[in-house]
């Protein structure tokens, strides 16, 4: 079987087009490319605040009395812990509302719900496959919208990514990350926001499984004016080499079971290991967003190795969505 065509694979992300530029805090976090540069940097330092106040026990509630929805059509783990476990800690609280136990499941229209839920809630988080779907629940509420995941983006992935890199290497810009594998949701929020910190993004994926071309254009366009690089390569170990950071995925996302055999066939070149490993620079970071899957897109030798920095990526989901919280919900602290 022939891997999905381009154009099959562009379909999916037709609600996905370069914004007009803003200074401005949207209302909303839909992608990354929505974000402000220096909002962008405002969050690192703040989730870094927030980090160090929970490591040394201070706790402070600024969101007290605030409520966050989360509607989710996709399974998840890191996302929602760190909504729900953020929220509280911000002396807010967060109810989880999975969308076949809610009305939704009945043929109620997402515009009613959201109206509804608009008048209840102070945000809502919402998961799921089609950015159209999303920018729809945020048409019609007037409370800030974050985008929890779709088939198209992963903001809050990336800008805890974000945060682990700068972490490490305590600075983002002029740095390679080298993305392996399938060009998904996970490869568009790190081409966006390596090209609004001038951090270069070179993508090594197979024919086929190319990121969305318009996002990729629009990254290098923004790259220009920060000094990123954006490319794309069908070669895993020119993308590999001399990188900072090397950055796999699944290779089979949610929705995508039915492509299993074809994924694998494609993919298994791209596989992140030792000998790959070596073509990038000796101290870079392994990253990945989890879930993995052992001895698939990653080895269990690499992904457990010491240059693996996928449980600080994991752990700094908590900081960032209380950064984006504090942003999107309440005046954050100075």
């Amino acid at each position: 079987m022939s891997p999905p065509s381009q154009s099959s694979r562009t379909q999916k992300s037709t609600s996905v087009a370069p914004r007009k530029k803003t200074t401005a805090l949207p209302k909303d976090l839909l992608t990354v490319a929505d974000i402000p540069r220096d909002t962008i940097h405002h969050l690192i330092t703040l989730a870094q605040k927030m980090k160090a106040a929970r490591r040394q026990g201070r706790a402070t509630f600024p969101l007290k009395g605030k409520t966050l929805g989360l509607i989710f059509e996709k399974p998840s783990t890191r996302t929602r812990v760190s909504f729900e476990a953020g929220m509280n800690q911000l002396g807010g609280q967060a109810i989880f509302l999975a969308s076949e136990k809610i009305q939704l499941s009945r043929g109620e229209s997402l515009a009613d719900t959201a109206k509804v839920l608009t008048r209840y809630l102070d945000g809502l988080v919402v998961r799921t496959f089609n950015q159209a779907s999303l920018e729809e629940w945020a048409q019609h509420t007037s409370i800030p919208v974050i985008n929890g995941l779709t088939d198209d983006c992963h903001p809050c992935q990336a800008l805890a990514d974000l945060l682990t890199i700068v972490e490490h290497r305590d600075h983002a810009k002029g740095l390679k990350l080298a993305y392996i594998g399938d060009g998904n949701n996970i490869t568009h929020s790190l081409v966006e926001i390596g090209a609004k910190v001038g951090m270069h993004v070179i993508v090594g994926c197979p024919k086929g499984y190319e990121p969305d071309p318009r996002i990729i254009e629009a990254a290098q366009i923004e790259g220009q004016q920060t000094g990123a690089r954006i490319e794309i390569t069908h070669d895993p170990k020119i993308a590999a080499t001399d990188a900072d950071v090397i950055y796999t995925d699944v290779w089979i996302s949610m929705g995508q079971e039915h492509e299993q055999q074809p994924r694998m066939s494609a993919l298994t070149p791209y596989q992140v290991n030792s000998q790959l490993m070596k073509e990038a620079k000796p101290d870079a970071l392994v990253m990945h967003c989890l879930p993995a899957h052992r001895g698939e897109e990653i080895t269990e030798e690499v992904l457990d190795g010491p240059q693996s920095v996928v449980l600080d990526q994991a752990e700094n989901r908590l900081h960032i969505q209380k950064a984006i919280l504090l942003e999107w919900l309440g005046r954050s602290p100075s």
